[in-house]
């Protein structure tokens, strides 16, 4: 079958709208690339930088996801002309074509900081990460649990500090694009570079959980309320410092929200393979349901390279970086970020991944010293 056919239609206030085909669902050939059991969609990119928008005209990436009342809700990671990282939105009905997208930013920084003469003249932080060189919210993950839409994502100053900060929004009102965000606190400890921090999509032993690293140990920290955070209290990690050789390369961090599934905690990670440097690739793990701290089963291999060549060229070649992916039926989908640059999908049969997964027993691990500390995480 023909891949999916888009034309634009007539443009609501503060969204622009694309509709298919009527005729087009989401056929089985549309897929390629197969790299068992992933496929990436054959329409990738999907989202990419607009000219028009200055706040999204250099690039659109890092996305995360959340399945609700049948649609797909994308938030992704945007820099334009003043090389500040923003959040903008996109709705996909069928979870592959975009059929809405946001005008304007979704979120933004609470504050862009003015440095005084003095703090320039101290050491700036050696930090890249897809631009955004002066500051801004980075790589968001969302979650939803009782009616309300949380978003953890890696807050950068432009200078000498980057931070996970968490909000959150009435679940009402991020369906309705009324972007009534809660002001954001910073839940890590100042003076430390922490990233990939995921909260779980449902209470653990009646408690909010978020998971703060998977090296060298999955460690995640209970909450009986996400209230605590003040901007006097912090969640204490490790700083990276330490990361493990996990067969087919080096574990970095976490990527989507955990997914839950009979089988346990379905978590996707980020790693770069010791046979192709440099090269950012996603691999999986299962965690016990009660206690995600246990690693049941790891890929031993990665489940999905950079490849193709919108993955190959952008801000930095030879990125896959995921932040969100959704379960639809039996379909997993999973929403990554290609070369620092765009926004792709790949899909695979959600019972036949699990299986697969299963099948190998988890390779031992050994500690391998990080080089740099300043290294992307």
């Amino acid at each position: 079958m023909a891949r999916l056919a888009k034309k634009k239609i007539g443009v609501k206030k503060g969204v622009q709208k694309t509709r298919r085909k009527p005729s087009a669902r989401r056929p089985r050939g549309v897929l390629r690339k197969k790299q068992p059991p992933f496929e990436k969609f054959e329409g990738n990119p999907i989202i990419t930088p607009r000219e028009g928008n200055e706040w999204e005209s250099k690039a659109t990436f890092n996305p995360s996801a959340l399945h609700v009342e049948g649609n797909v809700h994308i938030l992704y990671r945007a820099i334009g002309d003043g090389d500040v990282s923003v959040l903008g939105y996109a709705v996909s009905r069928d979870g592959f074509s975009v059929d809405e997208r946001g005008e304007q930013p979704a979120f933004a920084p609470h504050k862009i900081k003015i440095f005084s003469p003095e703090e320039r003249m101290q050491a700036p932080l050696i930090y890249s990460s897809g631009g955004g060189w002066n500051g801004g919210c980075e790589d968001p993950r969302l979650t939803l649990i009782d009616g309300r839409v949380y978003l953890i994502y890696t807050a950068f100053d432009g200078w000498a500090s980057l931070r996970r900060a968490l909000t959150s929004i009435s679940l009402e009102d991020f369906l309705e694009k009324r972007w009534k965000w809660e002001k954001p606190v910073l839940i890590s400890p100042p003076g430390e570079i922490h990233k990939n921090w995921v909260l779980f999509p449902e209470k653990i032993n009646g408690k909010y959980a978020i998971l703060h690293s998977i090296s060298p140990t999955v460690r995640i920290d209970y909450f009986d309320s996400l209230d605590i955070f003040d901007g006097t209290k912090f969640i204490q990690s490790v700083p990276g410092n330490r990361q493990e050789e996990i067969g087919w390369g080096v574990m970095k961090g976490a990527g989507p929200p955990p997914i839950k599934t009979e089988d346990g905690w379905l978590l996707f990670y980020h790693g770069l393979d010791k046979l192709d440097p440099g090269r950012y690739k996603l691999g999986a793990m299962l965690l016990d349901l009660k206690d995600p701290t246990k690693v049941l089963y790891r890929s031993p291999r990665p489940i999905l390279e950079p490849d193709e060549y919108y993955e190959n060229h952008g801000f930095k070649g030879g990125i896959i970086y995921s932040c969100g992916a959704v379960v639809i039926g039996n379909d997993l989908l999973i929403y990554y970020g290609g070369a620092d640059a765009v926004v792709c999908v790949a899909t695979a049969k959600l019972d036949q991944f699990l299986k697969e997964l299963k099948t190998h027993e988890i390779p031992k691990l050994k500690a391998v010293k990080k080089r740099s500390r300043n290294a992307r995480n």
